[in-house]
């Protein structure tokens, strides 16, 4: 695949719940908005990752309603973002040792998407 060669990546998760997962996404995780219309919304996660939300009432792909995917986010300090994480009202899960040698943990958000939080 590197002939592609892939400048970013972007996300697209298509939302029944489309208005309550935005707002998670902005306001309970500060992720900046990158763009916005009146049914999507894409958020800046690094400087080459976006995730966006779609209404997948004026989409053409419809929810998956959480079944089967996770968002692996890696982070520098897994303690620091638990606790900013719970700090801001979430119920992340607890802190675990992954059989692959990291520290772990999930949330979830509006629509069902787990969302993996991890550091080696």
């Amino acid at each position: 695949m590197s002939n592609l060669n892939i400048k970013s990546t972007n996300t697209i998760l298509y939302c029944k719940k489309w208005q309550e997962t935005v707002d998670f996404y902005k306001d309970l995780l500060k992720f900046p908005v990158t763009f916005s219309s009146e049914w999507f919304v894409e958020f800046k996660l690094a400087a080459s990752a976006h995730l966006s939300i779609a209404d997948e009432q004026r989409a053409t792909v419809k929810s998956c309603e959480g079944q089967g995917i996770t968002l692996a986010l890696q982070v520098e300090d897994i303690d620091e973002a638990w606790k900013n994480l719970h700090e801001t009202g979430l119920c992340p899960g607890p802190v675990k040792e992954h059989a692959w040698g990291a520290k772990v943990f999930y949330f979830f958000d509006p629509e069902g998407h787990r969302i993996e939080v991890w550091s080696s």
